[in-house]
């Protein structure tokens, strides 16, 4: 999964996105990895929907005006 809860702010960590955060870091996936243009998590068949849906409704209630939100499947084999 690959997110983005904008605007994002280079000096600061605005709210919003210290919410996104707190969201996936909290949601029992496998990797969080959190950086200053986009952030991925991954994890299991029931972990990435249930973080797929807290974390647009948590950083949009902290005041993100956009986030943005993608879901890759990847099997056993790496495809």
């Amino acid at each position: 999964m690959e997110f983005t809860a904008e605007p994002f702010g280079l000096d600061e960590a605005p709210e919003h996105a210290v919410v996104a955060r707190e969201a996936v870091e909290t949601a029992g996936l496998d990797a969080v990895d959190v950086g200053p243009f986009g952030d991925t998590a991954e994890g299991g068949a029931d972990a990435v929907p249930a973080a797929a849906d807290a974390l647009p409704r948590r950083t949009l209630t902290a005041g993100a005006p956009r986030v943005s939100l993608q879901i890759n499947v990847v099997g056993e084999d790496g495809r």
